[in-house]
């Protein structure tokens, strides 16, 4: 039978991603581009429903990043960091919608 119940995590430095805890979502912080890796992709295989991860550490893990976005789960969403944001997250949100309703909505232009 099929959950229908997914976990959500959330990926990223400490200071960023504690606060989610108190919330019910799982954190996992790293401290390394490698260790980021190999978190979401553990994640993956625990069939995490939804990995929100820190646009600081995205950055680092674009490889990672695009794998996961030619399938359904885990639905990857890029956060910013309590240092504050790269507008890489909002640049997928614009490319999703802009994909799925064929414009841009937003009225923002995409980042390059």
């Amino acid at each position: 039978m099929i959950s229908l119940y997914k976990k959500i995590a959330v990926v990223g430095d400490k200071d960023s991603i504690l606060a989610f805890q108190s919330i019910g979502i799982d954190v996992f912080p790293v401290f390394t581009p490698i260790q980021a890796r190999n978190t979401v992709d553990e994640l993956a295989k625990e069939e995490y429903g939804v990995i929100f991860i820190t646009e600081q550490v995205a950055d680092e893990i674009r490889e990672t990043i695009d794998r996961y976005k030619k399938s359904i789960l885990p639905a990857i969403i890029l956060i910013p960091s309590n240092q504050g944001t790269l507008g890489i997250g909002m640049d997928e949100i614009n490319k999703n919608v802009e994909k799925a309703v064929g414009s841009n909505i937003f009225g923002q232009p995409e980042k390059s």
